[in-house]
């Protein structure tokens, strides 16, 4: 499983340069890297269930934890799930973009993509890169592109870090725009449920559908959609999290600080260990290093690492959300 020679497929023209090989290798039952607006995702064809259970075998990702199916247009989802005519509408005018919506599932997806569910997540990505490529393919089933457990990838050089030897084809095509997971919302409800925060914040939501709910998992559930259960997104070193005023105490310990811009110039000036995660007047920035920031943790010189607590709402709530999950035990 380690000693598969991977191709690194190099993207500059996102609507024009080839993706004939990777789009071959998924045909043939092969696993694919690729860019999306979120983070990379780790594709195989998702009506090959021996592919899909790469997947799991590669990451080392446990089998009760669902994927999301990438499709390429709105015009699509028909052909993988069953959705209702109120919700279809909906959906063609906020896609493409970083939303996940979990429907009944069509005979045609496996349940090695569902878990063993009747309902999948299904997504239609922005980026042109993963467009193309289900275009070409099919139907992906694909969670992020990285180990399980670790920091998710917003970058082709994180995935070869990760999976290198280990799946065929790895496409680099730059950075990711959002740095975080899509928004997952589950439509087999009465009132559309929240299973996931993301870059479409509830706000967004509560005005798109009128009304939804957010779904708190107890932890002897069996997942019913991708980062609701598992220790997620965290770095190898220990991570905790406190207010900003408290990250003072950690200017002169074997501790690397995380924290905001703002953060840093009100209560850490001319402080050498500290990584500035974005601007908290620009929020979506911190969502975007979040993953870069705690792997950089742990290949830093610091022994540990302690990260500002954020507000919880907007985008921050989503952000909130992924931290939660990198310092959690379980």
């Amino acid at each position: 499983m380690h000693n598969i020679e991977t191709k690194i497929v190099k993207i500059e023209d996102l609507y024009n340069d080839s993706i004939d090989l990777p789009c071959e290798i998924l045909k043939n039952g092969g696993l694919v890297a690729f860019p999306t607006e979120t983070v990379y995702g780790l594709g195989a064809l998702a009506t090959l269930p021996d592919a899909v259970k790469k997947i799991f075998q590669v990451k080392g990702r446990p089998g009760d934890n669902p994927l999301i199916v990438h499709i390429d247009s709105a015009d699509k989802i028909r052909e993988v799930a069953y959705v209702d005519d109120r919700y279809l509408e909906i959906i063609e005018k906020i896609t493409p973009g970083p939303i996940t919506f979990v429907l009944r599932k069509r005979e045609n997806i496996p349940y090695e993509v569902t878990a063993g569910l009747e309902t999948v997540g299904v997504r239609i990505p922005a980026h042109p890169v993963a467009q193309r490529l289900s275009r070409c393919a099919g139907p992906i089933a694909a969670p992020s592109a990285n180990l399980s457990g670790k920091p998710s990838p917003t970058d082709a050089a994180t995935v070869i870090e990760d999976l290198r030897y280990r799946i065929e084809c790895i496409i680099d095509a730059g950075e990711s725009a959002f740095g975080i997971e899509s928004t997952i919302v589950d439509l087999t409800r009465t009132v559309p449920l929240v299973l996931r925060p993301g870059p479409i914040t509830m706000e967004e939501l509560s005005t798109i559908f009128g009304a939804v709910e957010y779904y708190q998992p107890r932890q002897d559930e069996k997942p019913l959609a991708p980062g609701m259960k598992y220790r997620h997104y965290a770095p190898e070193k220990r991570l905790q999290m406190v207010e900003p005023s408290e990250l003072a105490n950690f200017i002169d310990k074997d501790v690397l600080i995380l924290c905001s811009k703002e953060t840093k110039e009100s209560f850490l000036k001319n402080v050498d260990n500290v990584y500035v995660l974005g601007e908290f007047e620009r929020p979506y920035t911190i969502a975007q290093n979040l993953y870069r920031s705690l792997r950089y943790l742990d290949k830093s010189k610091y022994e540990e690492g302690v990260i500002e607590k954020f507000p919880e709402y907007g985008i921050f709530f989503s952000i909130m959300n992924r931290i939660k999950k990198a310092i959690s035990k379980g």
